[in-house]
């Protein structure tokens, strides 16, 4: 059958069509990170309860949502490769059996957040007004799972067939959204009473159900996505076990990923709400950098599965190596900018004196973090174009969860005593002694991390060149 993609010339045409595909995806992803950021500085300005709040209750939404995404994701190399090959019959039924994929993971999501005390138990002692408006935020946000999980089928088929433009114009609207409902429902306005961190989480969940309603809308009438016949077709566990096969390491290791962090939240509230703030503020600046390099990483992967589809490896090997020079020098560009305007960053997320002093010494890590980062993410994304999605899984969590987060607890929290104490008042003066251990070990787990899917990306490289399997399968490999 006729590939659905025309082959480019060479890598100035590959970083092209990269950048083509991931400005929108970029701006898409920002968008919906522009949520958590829009929580944490409203929530911040209405008090440093409410922030601590909203940072633990964050943590648990990020840990679960990014989990179960990370399982539908597996649609995009699957589609991309259809899409690549020119099945395009096979497209609908995929994301068909992703919808279903979506009911039931929003199931197991939802449990895990109605019981906070369970992810609390390793917070130590936590204020009980931060605990109940915490578990009040979680409950909205188990409303807003479904409709999120659902809007997620809709942006792995549109990446997949390179159409990024319709999820980040439905991003944009979002974002718009949650802004006015932010500001009626956190300060209480028009009669509402103020509902600070809680009314973070009614915003969210209204605003997922309006960009699922959206794009469920453009999905049936758009002519574009006429030729992949789309409807909810019955479950077909042949599709469904595929997805699940490569979905399901692929999720564990997205969920390796942001719980290496999002755990940190809730180890460093054993520092007090002030620690809790700082690290918050830290710790939504690392995601927010993360964007660029996550969506030059969508871009490129998408990219090469389409490449692999069409059974050209040689545009496959030029279009991965392409989205790693632009993720380096994008995370230049970042890092530039985190330099320059680090207090003008702070003062945007908290007017609390005690909480901007420990975000201004923490974002120093940021800039040597935020690279590794940038690399380890675009390598993961084009393995998982390859359907390699396992032994990624197992690299990580040995480097992000035993060395980083694991060792960063004993280090900071643990038996050691704050080794690294003397260090980290020498040199970030100001940081919170424990959040500073946990991203000084993130940052070696990092580079552990980059090397280990850097050295297999080039192994499965010679294979996929010398024309071995598993590179065209339709089965995912380790």
């Amino acid at each position: 059958m006729t590939s659905a993609v025309s082959a480019p010339g060479g890598f100035r045409r590959a970083a092209w069509r990269i950048v083509k595909q991931a400005w929108p995806v970029l701006i898409s992803q920002w968008a919906s990170m522009a949520f958590g950021v829009m929580d944490t500085a409203m929530t911040g300005h209405a008090s440093p309860t409410d922030l601590a709040a909203m940072a633990l209750a964050a943590s648990v939404f990020i840990s679960v949502f990014v989990g179960l995404m990370g399982v539908l994701h597996a649609m995009i190399p699957i589609i991309a490769q259809d899409f690549g090959g020119g099945r395009m019959a096979e497209i609908g039924r995929t994301w068909a059996q992703g919808v279903w994929l979506a009911a039931a993971l929003s199931v197991v999501g939802g449990v895990a957040m109605l019981f906070p005390d369970v992810w609390l138990s390793m917070s130590g002692e936590v204020d009980p007004t931060v605990r109940e408006l915490m578990t009040n935020y979680l409950r909205c946000l188990v409303i807003a799972l479904p409709a999120a999980l659902l809007f997620r089928t809709v942006y792995a088929l549109s990446t997949a067939v390179s159409r990024p433009k319709v999820i980040m114009a439905i991003n944009i609207v979002g974002v718009c959204l949650k802004a006015c409902f932010n500001w009626v429902l956190i300060y209480g306005k028009f009669g509402i009473p103020a509902l600070g961190a809680v009314g973070a989480g009614m915003s969210s969940a209204i605003v997922f159900w309006i960009s699922a309603t959206i794009s469920i809308t453009i999905l049936l009438r758009d002519p574009f996505y006429a030729r992949f016949k789309i409807r909810l077709y019955r479950p077909d566990w042949k599709i469904l076990g595929g997805l699940i096969r490569l979905g399901l390491p692929m999720g564990a290791s997205y969920l390796i990923e942001v719980t290496s962090f999002t755990f940190m939240a809730l180890l460093v509230a054993r520092g007090g709400t002030f620690a809790l703030g700082s690290h918050q503020i830290m710790s939504n600046l690392a995601a927010l950098c993360f964007m660029m390099p996550m969506s030059i990483g969508v871009a490129t992967s998408t990219l090469t599965a389409q490449a692999i589809g069409a059974g050209s490896p040689d545009r496959a090997r030029r279009t991965a190596l392409a989205g790693l020079g632009i993720g380096v020098a994008g995370a230049m560009l970042t890092i530039s900018l985190l330099i320059v305007g680090r207090a003008w960053i702070v003062d945007g997320y908290t007017s609390d004196a005690q909480v901007a002093l420990g975000a201004m010494a923490l974002i120093r890590l940021l800039v040597v973090f935020h690279m590794l980062d940038a690399l380890q993410c675009i390598t993961s994304y084009i393995l998982r174009a390859h359907k390699i999605a396992v032994v990624p899984m197992l690299i990580q969590a040995v480097t992000l969860w035993g060395i980083g987060l694991g060792g960063g607890w004993w280090l900071g929290f643990g038996s050691a005593s704050n080794p690294l104490a003397g260090v980290i008042g020498q040199w970030l003066p100001g940081a919170p002694v424990g959040a500073a251990t946990l991203w000084l070990m993130a940052i070696l787990a990092m580079v552990l991390t980059t090397a280990c899917l850097q050295y297999w990306y080039h192994r499965v490289l010679r294979k996929a060149m010398a024309g071995e399997p598993p590179t065209g399968s339709k089965t995912p490999s380790i």
